[in-house]
């Protein structure tokens, strides 16, 4: 048998990196949806503000959960 088993310390780490990222990107996306209905109400330069650094950081975060998907599944980029 070869890959990883579900019990190994590897398997652990790697899913709970990706359960971060996914805990952070779901925080932020709450977040959003605030700013979204804050905006709703009328113009206001503060959340608009504040969403685009939102919409910054969570393109980052899918960059990062896409990079660490890509390493789970090829390897270290140095090794490819």
């Amino acid at each position: 048998m070869t890959g990883m088993l579900p019990g190994s310390s590897a398997f652990t780490t790697n899913m709970s990196t990706i359960e971060r990222i996914h805990s952070e990107i779901d925080e932020l996306s709450e977040r959003r949806v605030q700013l979204w209905n804050r905006l709703s109400e009328g113009r206001d330069s503060e959340a608009q503000d504040q969403l685009k650094a939102l919409e910054r950081q969570l393109e980052g975060l899918w960059q990062a959960h896409r990079a660490e998907r890509a390493r789970i599944r090829f390897g270290e980029r140095d090794q490819i």
